[in-house]
């Protein structure tokens, strides 16, 4: 072969490997999620179902200003109009109350037939999230939050990863523990077989002290059907009266309830208090030095009164 047809095969053949390349790593780095899913509870059941005990802060590493806010929030907070369809932020609305199917879908550019954003429509409330997938900034600060928050996303591998910033002031747990709208939310989204994974990170400065990081899981099921959920504002009934203005709460200090939980479960109080240390396997060695919560001491009973002696 001559020296000219044989620098051709080359580099005919290192443009056929190039485009090779170029053209499989999309493919092999973006993964459709198109489908319908339903939601797996098969951990922290009992806090995403029924909801967490009073007092149960365990798993979050809240500060100060959280368990305060926690300790003197009061259930019956959500029988006033305004709360009985109040959405759950994002990063809380897919996780609690049971959590929430899903269905997710690609929204295309018909002229150059990129993903413009990935599109995901829940049960629960009906959120409906744009991920936006074409390089756009995120706001400035001073841009209004919204319940489900400003939301881009990028693929690392065959992992979406996506970021949210202005959300609304809401709750990371269903039992007074909150987050604030200065939280920025990473969530990690992976699919394996039937199964459609994320991992959420809360990095929240005005209340927690670390980040906060849980995961759930859905599996596909084409079955599903999304119909409108009955919270609109024609279902809100009042189902307390109270005086105008008056917002159900606990007085610092004055929540007994916060008690019942660890002396429920024979466990120490500080455990149940929300501390970052808690979270990690070294922590057990401090528990085994701590005595489980006790039932206050019954008050002694009063003694009868004497009858008055006669005159």
């Amino acid at each position: 072969m001559s020296r000219k047809y044989g620098s051709l095969t080359a580099s005919v053949a290192a443009l056929v490997v190039g485009m090779l390349a170029t053209s499989s790593t999309p493919a092999f780095a973006q993964v459709d999620f198109t489908g319908k899913y339903r939601i797996l509870n098969h951990w922290d059941v009992i806090k995403r179902v029924g909801g967490p005990e009073i007092g149960d802060y365990t798993g979050l590493p809240l500060n100060d200003a959280a368990r305060l806010r926690a300790d003197t929030w009061a259930a019956s907070l959500w029988t006033i109009p305004e709360y009985q369809c109040r959405p759950h932020p994002s990063q809380y609305s897919e996780r609690g109350f049971s959590g929430t199917n899903l269905k997710w879908w690609q929204d295309i550019d018909p002229r150059t037939q990129q993903v413009m954003s990935e599109h995901t429509r829940g049960t629960f409330g009906e959120p409906e999230r744009w991920i936006w997938m074409d390089g756009r900034p995120h706001p400035p600060e001073y841009a209004a939050h919204t319940w489900l928050g400003f939301t881009t996303g990028k693929w690392e591998g065959n992992t979406l990863v996506v970021t949210t910033s202005h959300i609304k002031e809401g709750y990371i747990e269903r039992n007074g523990a909150a987050q604030s709208d200065k939280a920025i939310v990473t969530e990690n989204w992976t699919k394996h077989g039937p199964y459609l994974n994320v991992i959420e990170t809360v990095d929240d400065p005005i209340y927690l002290t670390e980040p906060s990081v849980r995961s759930s899981v859905w599996v596909e099921d084409e079955r599903l059907e999304f119909f409108r959920h009955p919270c609109a504002p024609q279902e809100i009934v009042v189902e307390v009266v109270r005086q105008k203005g008056v917002i159900p709460h606990i007085q610092p200090g004055d929540n007994k309830m916060l008690t019942e939980f660890p002396i429920t479960h024979g466990m120490p109080y500080e455990v149940t208090r929300g501390y970052a240390e808690a979270l990690y396997p070294e922590y057990m060695e401090k528990i085994k030095n701590m005595k489980p919560a006790a039932k206050p001491a019954a008050a002694a009973p009063a003694a009868a009164a004497k009858p008055a002696a006669k005159k």
